[in-house]
């Protein structure tokens, strides 16, 4: 069996023609496949969703219970039979229950990746390597300028700041879903036990990772607290929210951003970023290399990012290499602003 016949990128999204199945499509399909909770990869409105458990709870707080008209449940590593295809979901590592899978029928194997990082994150499961004969991998950050530095010495940054300006609020800008809770785990790691402010829109996931078992100790809301208590709190939000009339309730603030594109320096002094936080949920240039390696994939589709760069260097590696060009994916924190700041 060739690849592209299990295995092709359509309008809607990757498309299994045997199975009659789509992984993350972004119209409605009769059935999809689900690689984790963001917004650029789930959708509402399938007839039929097969995903893991946080996915589609995580489904269910964005979209509400009616979010599609059947649901499954996909536990890790357990094989799922849809008209003769296998699908097994492996942890990725980007956010909680964020998955790759693996599509293995008639001896080939292809592993869709979704976003993913290799990097350790006390709220999300550790990535899984997956031996395949094809590896769809992302490259968000595939270029050789991404490296990720270790996320304690970026939240160092963050509390030497806080003890720095003890009078200043400091606004951590992260995506509402995964970065935030993993911001807040990182700084109660660190050693923070006074109470993490947030901005509304981040509260109801929060609350969702703490009834998951997650320890992020005392979090309030920000609206709830009063301003003069502020100065030296450290207050989490949707990105877009640090321009809008809501930050000016605080005092004085520090604006950060927690993100993987503040490696450039450029993009932080764009936006008005004080303390720029290089803090990603995708994996850097050398780990997306050392995961194609690890893989042991003679071939790599390659998905949403710096597509050529990345091709280029496999075929400097030996490895048959070519770009997916999908659309409708990318960081969704560009999508999630309009709506979260609605929220206060």
């Amino acid at each position: 069996m060739r690849p592209d016949d299990l295995l092709q990128p359509t309008p809607r999204g990757l498309y299994c023609p045997p199975a009659d199945v789509y992984i993350d499509p972004v119209r409605p399909v009769p059935r999809a496949l689900i690689t984790h909770g963001h917004s650029d990869h789930a959708r509402a409105g399938h007839d039929h969703v097969l995903a893991t458990a946080a996915t589609l709870k995580i489904m269910a707080i964005r979209y509400g219970e009616d979010f599609a008209g059947a649901t499954q449940v996909a536990a890790w590593g357990e094989p799922v039979a849809i008209n003769g295809v296998t699908f097994t979901f492996h942890p990725a590592g980007h956010i909680l229950g964020s998955a790759q899978i693996a599509v293995s029928h008639r001896g080939l194997t292809i592993v869709a990746s979704g976003d993913y990082k290799r990097a350790s994150d006390p709220t999300a499961e550790r990535f899984a390597v997956v031996p395949c004969d094809v590896f769809i991998t992302e490259a968000t950050f595939g270029l050789p300028v991404f490296r990720h530095p270790d996320t304690a010495g970026e939240v160092a940054k963050l509390l030497a700041s806080v003890r720095l300006f003890p009078d200043r609020a400091h606004l951590v800008g992260a995506y509402s879903l995964g970065k935030a809770q993993r911001v807040m785990a990182l700084i109660r790691a660190a050693g923070w036990d006074a109470p993490i402010y947030l901005h509304g829109a981040v509260e109801k996931l929060t609350r969702f990772y703490q009834a998951e078992g997650f320890d992020l100790g005392d979090v309030r809301l920000a609206k709830e607290a009063d301003k003069k208590t502020l100065g030296g709190a450290v207050i989490i939000c949707p990105p877009g929210a640090m321009k809008d009339l809501w930050a000016r309730r605080f005092p004085d603030p520090v604006t950060a951003f927690a993100s993987g594109w503040m490696r450039i320096r450029a993009r932080a002094k764009q936006g008005g970023i004080e303390l720029p936080l290089i803090v990603s949920d995708h994996s850097d240039w050398d780990e997306l290399q050392q995961t194609i390696r690890d893989t042991g994939a003679g071939e790599i589709w390659v998905t949403h990012g710096q597509e050529d760069a990345l091709v280029h260097w496999c075929g400097t590696q030996g490895l048959k290499a070519r770009p997916l060009r999908l659309v409708g994916y990318g960081d969704e924190g560009e999508g999630e602003t309009a709506a979260a700041e609605a929220v206060a």
